[in-house]
């Protein structure tokens, strides 16, 4: 897949296109994106994704303090990515974009620079300013300039209603099995490996601190989870713990994302990881002190264990 900014000189073939905000490549951005697919190759062009970045909700401040992401940049572009897609264009969204009509938007940035000669619309896709944007209005602009607009059908899954809102409340719920079924895939989170207090190590659970990348990036609710991590390109197997840690640092309030990997030693300071998160097994609880912390933890190896094998 090739990655272009909207500012670039482009050169495609019959371009096929759809367009949005992509936060959590889902079940339904699938559905949509296996249309696209099939579209392109009837029509003999190529497939295009338009996407905005920053995610619209932080640029105009809407619910900025509890807004998060559930994918980074780079974490979009690796999903959009794996589904096959020929051209991914990056628009940065400013509110001179917000304040575009959905029809005004298309001419200027997907005919005339792109050169789309078709357009997929969701069936209940809205965009534009104050999102008045329809296919059936778009229909309407399509038929007086160069494009056609293909609207999609809705898109029907047993997991109920898929949407990046509902994956969120999941996650924050920490129901992270129902938001790997909606996503298709286990939710994860990009991160660097940070020295800590080596207080794990002494316990003979070595923890590996992570930093998540984007300060934006959404962080599933408190407890102790089952994890796959990608480390070094290879897969380890893990636990990772998401809190205060109450039983060490009772008087702080610092909050941390702590990794134990069960089959990989050493320091990896620096080093960039992708966690993967596939089920929570308990809350972060407060012990009398470090043994009975370890007596639990190795209880949670065990379960966390055969959780993934």
């Amino acid at each position: 897949m090739k990655v272009w900014s909207i500012d670039d000189t482009f050169s495609l073939k019959r371009p096929v296109a759809t367009i949005g905000i992509f936060d959590g490549v889902h079940r339904g951005h699938g559905f949509i994106l296996d249309h696209l697919k099939a579209q392109a190759e009837a029509h003999g062009g190529e497939t295009v994704v338009v996407t905005l970045w920053p995610h619209p909700r932080i640029v105009l401040n809407k619910d900025m303090h509890d807004f998060k992401l559930l994918h980074t940049r780079q974490e979009k572009i690796r999903e959009l990515d794996r589904h096959g897609i020929d051209h991914l264009v990056i628009v940065p969204f400013t509110k001179e974009i917000a304040s575009l009509t959905a029809c005004g938007f298309v001419q200027d940035y997907l005919v005339d620079r792109l050169g789309i000669e078709v357009l997929l619309v969701g069936y209940d896709n809205r965009f534009g300013k104050d999102r008045k944007g329809d296919p059936e209005g778009l229909k309407m602009c399509a038929k007086k300039n160069r494009y056609r607009i293909e609207k999609l059908p809705e898109y029907l899954s047993e997991y109920g209603t898929v949407s990046s809102s509902t994956i969120r409340e999941s996650i924050l719920k920490g129901d992270l099995v129902s938001a790997g079924k909606m996503l298709g895939y286990d939710y994860y989170l990009s991160g660097k490996i940070v020295e800590g207090n080596h207080i794990g190590r002494q316990m003979g659970f070595p923890t590996a601190n992570i930093h998540p990348l984007d300060p934006n990036k959404l962080i599933p609710m408190n407890g102790v989870y089952a994890i796959r991590t990608e480390l070094k390109g290879k897969l380890y197997r893990g636990m990772l713990n998401i809190g205060f840690r109450p039983t060490i640092d009772s008087a702080m309030a610092v909050k941390t994302i702590e990794a134990h990997l069960f089959d990989v030693s050493g320091d990896f300071y620096d080093e960039q990881v992708v966690i993967h998160f596939v089920k929570r097994v308990r809350d972060e609880m407060k012990f009398s002190g470090l043994d009975a912390l370890k007596k639990q933890l190795d209880k949670d190896k065990t379960v966390i264990q055969g959780l993934l094998q």
